[in-house]
């Protein structure tokens, strides 16, 4: 089962993770985040992002699409979920999964990030560039 958590929250959730005012930053309903680190000043961030998670974000087992990862948030709570493209980021909160082992939360966030790469859904953009 996977938990939406509010725009809110997911917001203040990557705030904390993507530390420094220097990259910007699209979430999707899943929690998923696509971290945009030059994107230059004409950029429309949501649909570069989408652009991204629409390539990078659906699962295609057998493949480095299917690969994963995990990072342990310290501090905590929860994990983030890495996969093939080093700015495609999920997060899994510690209220989403009763197994926390490295692989129940892997797969978990690979899910979600499925989810996302179909459902394209943005619902915060973090904009960080110059003004």
């Amino acid at each position: 089962m996977i938990i939406l958590m509010s725009e809110q929250d997911l917001a203040g959730t990557w705030r904390r993770i993507i530390r420094g005012d220097s990259k910007s930053w699209v979430v999707f309903a899943h929690g998923t985040c696509v971290v945009l680190p030059d994107p230059g000043p004409s950029v429309d961030l949501a649909a570069q992002a989408v652009d991204i998670l629409r390539e990078y974000g659906p699962v295609h087992a057998g493949s480095p699409a299917g690969d994963f990862g995990t990072i342990t948030l310290d501090p905590g709570p929860g994990w983030v979920v890495y996969g093939h493209h080093n700015d495609v980021l999920t997060y899994v909160g510690p209220d989403e999964i009763s197994d926390s082992s490295d692989l129940a939360v892997g797969l978990h966030g690979r899910r979600k990030r499925d989810q996302d790469g179909h459902e394209l859904d943005v619902v915060h953009v973090e904009d960080k560039r110059p003004r």
